[in-house]
């Protein structure tokens, strides 16, 4: 006989020990929880879909991993030190084998990011997982999108496009073949276990002016950006930040990838140019890469700049659900 709803919740997810600002965690009504006097509660939720936001194949360690990871990016694009989750799993039956492996996802991320599942709930249905992540920020110092200033340089964490190009690989629309074992796995990896710049996003926060998350594709994103900021922004494409599988890609398919790919999570900011040494300084402390795409201007709408000179607007389109 399989286990019930309050026994799985019991084996696979109560916390052994208790965690620093949980009054109260998983298991009961509601959790409790203590907020420092001097900061202030950032709080976002992501619902990840079988067939819509990870192929029905994806392992379930990874599903774990990266249910939790994108909810961690929107808390460091706003500046925030993640610290608390909820999360709600809908899955069509009890299997015990999926829960085990399913979890062991959720707490390879919990432990490098510090962060503590306080409570949630489980359901019969189709495979969904919604997480509600918070952190916490210092009073008023949360980084929005609203903010870009005419003259910011505008950066981006990372490299683009190879989470995109990775679940081509997976659902066959690009032949494995045609690339090499390393650049195969670093792509699915950057699919299936994106690495939220957390530990980045608070730690440039204090000298930025805007920040978003890359999740839906560049232009997209950064588009959110320059819409909720009244500026635009000219982007020098030879400067994004490409590896070698996805500058192959660019080669011979175009930009669509890196621009407009998304799943990337990483970081897109602006910053006044006086700040530069100060970030470069944290990125070289952090090992975190990041790149000087371009800068925002007055007038509206994104352009591109090629190698040669030419200009076009920035007219590709992201992710959306609907």
């Amino acid at each position: 006989m399989s286990l019930g709803e309050f026994e799985l919740i019991d084996r696979y997810f109560r916390q052994p020990q208790p965690r620093p600002g949980v009054v109260v965690g998983v298991g009961d009504d509601a959790a409790v929880i203590d907020v420092p006097a001097d900061r202030q509660l950032v709080v976002t939720a992501d619902t990840l879909v079988t067939g819509v936001h990870f192929p029905a194949s994806t392992e379930p360690g990874d599903v774990g991993y990266k249910s939790l990871a994108v909810n961690l990016s929107d808390l460091g694009a706003m500046g925030a030190i993640p610290r608390w989750y909820l999360l709600s799993l809908t899955m069509p039956e009890a299997d015990e084998s999926w829960l085990a492996d399913f979890t062991e996802g959720l707490r390879a991320l919990e432990s490098v990011e510090g962060v503590t599942l306080v409570g949630g709930d489980m359901t019969r249905g189709p495979l969904a997982v919604s997480i509600q992540a918070m952190g916490l920020v210092r009073r008023g110092a949360a980084v929005l999108r609203a903010g870009a200033e005419v003259g910011d340089d505008v950066y981006v964490t990372g490299t683009l496009g190879d989470a995109a190009l990775g679940l081509k690989l997976i659902t066959g629309e690009l032949p494995r073949t045609e690339f090499g074992d390393d650049a195969l796995a670093r792509c699915i990896e950057r699919l299936n276990r994106p690495r939220p710049r957390t530990v980045a996003g608070y730690s440039l926060a204090p000298f930025l002016h805007a920040m978003i998350d890359c999740s839906d594709g560049f232009v997209a994103d950064l588009g959110h950006v320059l819409r909720a900021s009244g500026r635009g922004a000219e982007i020098e494409l030879a400067s994004l930040p490409l590896s070698a599988a996805v500058r192959r890609m660019v080669e011979t398919e175009g930009w669509g990838l890196p621009l407009s790919g998304g799943d990337d999570y990483e970081l897109i900011f602006t910053a006044a140019p006086s700040q530069r040494s100060v970030i470069n300084g944290i990125a070289d402390t952090l090992h975190c890469s990041l790149t000087c795409v371009g800068r925002i201007v007055d007038e509206p709408g994104i352009r591109l700049i090629a190698a040669d000179g030419t200009v076009k607007a920035g007219d590709l389109h992201g992710y959306t659900h609907f």
